[in-house]
Order: structure tokens, then C-alpha cells, then sequence
């Protein structure tokens, strides 16, 4: 099936970067560098996927994120250079589905596609297997799977002990949700949580450390104070 993915990026050397990338994965890549000559193509064809960046020369990648939202569900995904909280509370408000600081590490942004394309497809699809039991998820470029029991971020696998792989994957069947460090520790040890044990804050300290996660601000396992743990 031809997978048709709109880039609108002004910065030459960024598009052609992501179109290499795009089309190594055998997707049609349909590149742009202004918003007004993009809305002409949306216009003219409905495309599985479009990646936007904010500042574009004409018109903002956010307005360009409204028109497209007018008319299609297919998925958005911006870019920008921009770190500030409001610019990815303004993109995701308009309808766009995930987001993208530059500089920005390719195979991250593969997975990504990845991602939104896979959930755009079962959303489509209507799938009735919701029913049965879940054996993978990905979240963002992290993948696991239970039935392989292998786990990989943004492509590359990673050696987790038969603890952290029942962590992580715990945390992914609850994904969204506060688990409590009880919870955890009587669902992944099945046994009694006392007060005093830390097995759980150990075990997540050297589990993020496999995902590379910083400490300040994790983009997987995070802290709810007082709380438990989540994945969002």
C-alpha cells in the first residue's frame, strides 16, 4: 500500500534530510517549503501523514495544522525549533497529534511516523480485536512486546532483566494512569509492599538509565510526587 506523507519544511538541508529518511522506509514523500503551495496539494489529494514546520515563511505551520484539521484526521506531526511549553500546548490544541524540537534525531522521528501511521491505521480499520489481549505497544518509539519479549527504542533493542521488561510493560498496559509503588510491587514481585522497601525506586532508576532518560525531565517513566510512576 502507497503511503503518501506531506513535508513542509522551509530549511532545505532538514526536508531533504526527512525525505531521504521517509523514502528509504518506502514512503511517497510530497515536500514543500512554503504553506501556500502545501494547501494547493491538500487540496488535491488526501495524504496518510504530514509533517509541518511552525515557522514557515508565509503561513504558520499552525494555521496551515488548522486547515488541514477543517477537512482531514490524518495524522500531524510539528517541528520546531521552538522549546517553550505554549508553542506545543498551541499545536496540540489545533489538532495536531505529536511534536518535534529541532534538533531532532532522525530514527526518532522515523518511530515516530511509525507510530501515528500505525494508529491512524487502526483507527481506520475499525479493528475488533480491542477484545483480545494486548502483546505490544508503542509508545513514541518505545516498543515492547510480550509475546517476543523483547523491547526497543527507536530501533534499538535493549537488554532488560525479566523485572524491568514486567515494569515497563506494567506501566504500558496502564499507560496514563498513576501506578503506585504498592501496586507495582505486588503486581511485577507478587508479594506483600512494606513501607520501607525501595526495590521499586531502584529498579526504575536503573531502568531509566537504560532508556537513557535524563533525570530532570524523563520523556518515559515519570515521577507523580508522593504518587507512583506513569508513562504518558
Amino acid at each position: 500500500m502507497n503511503v503518501n506523507i506531506l513535508v513542509v519544511e522551509d530549511e532545505q538541508n532538514i526536508a531533504d534530510l526527512l525525505e531521504v529518511y521517509l523514502k528509504n522506509d518506502g514512503y511517497t514523500v510530497h515536500k514543500f517549503d512554503n504553506g501556500t503551495e502545501a494547501l494547493k496539494k491538500i487540496e488535491q489529494m488526501e495524504f496518510d501523514l504530514a509533517i509541518l514546520d511552525v515557522m514557515l515563511p508565509d503561513i504558520d505551520g499552525f494555521k496551515l495544522c488548522g486547515k488541514i484539521r477543517e477537512r482531514y484526521f490524518y495524522p500531524i506531526i510539528m517541528l520546531t525549533a521552538k522549546i517553550e511549553d505554549m508553542d506545543k500546548i498551541t499545536g496540540l490544541t489545533i489538532g495536531a497529534d505529536d511534536y518535534i524540537t529541532k534538533p531532532f534525531n532522525p530514527m526518532e522521528v522515523m518511530a515516530r511516523v511509525k507510530t501515528q501511521l500505525r494508529r491512524y491505521k487502526n483507527y481506520n480499520e475499525k479493528s475488533q480485536t480491542t477484545a483480545k489481549e494486548r502483546t505490544e505497544h508503542d509508545i513514541r518509539g518505545l516498543v515492547i512486546n510480550k509475546e517476543t519479549h523483547t523491547c526497543t527504542l527507536y530501533g534499538e533493542e535493549l537488554t532488560l532483566t525479566p523485572i524491568e521488561f514486567s515494569i515497563l510493560w506494567y506501566l504500558c498496559e496502564n499507560q496514563g494512569k498513576v501506578v503506585s509503588s504498592e501496586q507495582l510491587f505486588e503486581e511485577v514481585w507478587g508479594e506483600k509492599f512494606l513501607d520501607n522497601n525501595n526495590t521499586v525506586m531502584a529498579h526504575i532508576a536503573r531502568l531509566r538509565e537504560k532508556l537513557k532518560e535524563p533525570v530532570r525531565k524523563p520523556k518515559f517513566v515519570k515521577t507523580v510526587w508522593g504518587v507512583g510512576y506513569k508513562i504518558e
